[in-house]
């Protein structure tokens, strides 16, 4: 089970890595546009010196046809490092890109992906992670546990070392669900992430140990206070 993060926002990486089990950062154009960094290259940079190698760092590319993305995920293993997972759009020509990548020996993340068969090929074609859309998914009135499930079955029937990344989320529940359907990682937002701690219910019983602890010690006195 990995947990990783949607977002370029360098303090909210820093957090999030502080505080949570997080294993990676994934980005594409409508995230990185939130931060609007001045140098996309140096940002990246950045963001690669916060996390280290040890956390997958995943950049997408914009263009359209299969020449042009592989010539962008070159240029990005040029200008950070090749461990960058590149993702491709799993559209046509971004399948034919994918193919491409994994030949060369490329980390690939297989995004924009809202059907099983879209999924399947990119699985197929080598993709390393596969990251099923959920919540849009949902909203066109499919289902997008089952896409999960059939993709997860087929990397386990068939052997594969790729891994399902789901993506496009609106809250806690949705992430759960991702993951008792079979994703073996979720990516997104740090605020939705952070959601499940906002519940009254834990500071309460925080609230309550405490009270229990000063009556016996006295307020205010805590564990490395005691001789």
């Amino acid at each position: 089970m990995e947990f990783i993060i949607d977002t370029v926002n360098l303090e909210e990486i820093k957090d999030a890595v502080d505080h949570m089990p997080i294993v990676g950062v994934t980005s594409n154009p409508s995230i990185v546009k939130k931060t609007h960094p001045e140098n996309f290259f140096d940002h990246m940079r950045t963001i690669r010196a916060i996390i280290g190698k040890e956390r997958s760092l995943h950049i997408q590319v914009i263009s359209k046809t299969a020449e042009e993305m592989v010539n962008e995920a070159h240029r990005i293993h040029e200008e950070i490092d090749d461990e960058v997972f590149i993702k491709i759009p799993v559209s046509y020509e971004g399948l034919k890109a994918i193919k491409i990548l994994k030949e060369e020996g490329c980390p690939v993340t297989a995004t924009a992906v809202y059907d099983e068969m879209q999924a399947l090929l990119a699985l197929a074609a080598g993709a390393d992670y596969i990251a099923p859309y959920v919540n849009r998914i949902g909203n066109l009135g499919n289902d997008p546990y089952e896409l999960i499930a059939h993709v997860s079955d087929r990397i386990d029937h068939d052997g594969y070392n790729s891994k399902i990344v789901a993506a496009s989320f609106k809250g806690v529940r949705q992430i759960r669900e991702a993951l008792d359907s079979g994703a073996q990682a979720i990516t997104a937002p740090v605020e939705i992430l952070k959601q499940v701690f906002k519940n009254p219910s834990i500071d309460k019983a925080v609230d309550d140990f405490n009270a229990d602890w000063y009556s016996m010690y006295g307020e205010g006195v805590g564990i490395c206070d005691l001789k």
